[in-house]
């Protein structure tokens, strides 16, 4: 225990309570873009397999093949091309962003900033494709 200048014993006293530094994710700008990098990441990836998959298919069957492309033609297709433009579109975005923060320290300092930047092109992205997608495959 302790000595005070007066010679007496004290009891030891608690530190403040600290936060770690940088260990855990907190729900912030950096996890979420961390996670949503890997859900675009994984969602492209089983497109391209079942792309790769379906065009292959032409090989074995051209009518099996055509079946296929017609299923894609619906406007429920129409809607999950628009999915996949936002993922590949974001996943490209935020894989910029993680270059800039990887390789440069003043992107570190301002990753947040990066997030919403990132997020904010997404959306103008977006904003300009989906009505043009959209009128394409419901006027058909």
């Amino acid at each position: 225990m302790p000595e005070t200048s007066a010679g007496t014993l004290t009891a030891p006293t608690k530190p403040a309570k600290q936060r770690p530094g940088g260990t855990l994710y907190r729900g912030r700008e950096g996890m979420w873009s961390w996670v949503l990098h890997r859900i675009t990441g994984v969602a492209i990836f089983f497109f391209l397999l079942v792309h790769i998959l379906d065009t292959a298919l032409v090989r074995v069957s051209p009518e099996a093949y055509n079946a296929v492309i017609g299923t894609y033609q619906t406007p429920i297709m129409g809607l999950g091309e628009v999915a996949l433009v936002g993922a590949i579109v974001f996943h490209a975005f935020n894989g910029l962003r993680v270059i800039l923060v990887d390789f440069w320290t003043w992107a570190t300092r301002h990753q947040r900033f990066l997030f919403y930047l990132v997020v904010a092109l997404w959306l103008v992205t977006m904003l300009a494709f989906v009505p043009r997608h959209l009128i394409n495959v419901f006027s058909h």
